[in-house]
């Protein structure tokens, strides 16, 4: 499956982001998906996922309540709502498919390509 990120960009601190991911290339409804993000200097961090009907989701603890992630299996796209956005929120944002339990514990097999988030103080 092809992962193609989308919806980064500059926010103020406090503002909202929304970002999407296009998924082509196979079956979207049989894959689980996830956000992962990358801090200059850090380690990729897992963010939230869901699973392939969307019927459950999970998220890091450092987003949750803040960070919504949502899927629309008929036009093979995920989501990632993004409220109360912080300075540490500034990353790049992957989308990943896989496994549900994969993607929570573990390294998704399918990575796009990114989408930069920066949020201002």
């Amino acid at each position: 499956v092809q992962l193609q990120a989308s919806g980064g960009g500059l926010v103020q601190a406090g503002g909202s982001l929304r970002l999407s991911c296009a998924a082509s290339g196979s079956t979207f409804s049989a894959y689980a998906m996830g956000w992962f993000r990358q801090s200059p200097g850090k380690e990729r961090q897992f963010v939230a996922a869901i699973t392939p009907s969307g019927g459950r989701t999970y998220y890091a603890d450092s987003v949750k309540g803040r960070f919504t992630i949502s899927r629309d299996n008929a036009k093979n796209t995920v989501y990632l709502q993004m409220n109360s956005l912080k300075p540490e929120d500034t990353a790049v944002y992957y989308c990943t498919a896989g496994a549900y339990s994969v993607i929570i514990s573990s390294t998704p097999p399918y990575w796009g390509q990114g989408t930069l988030v920066t949020v201002s103080s």
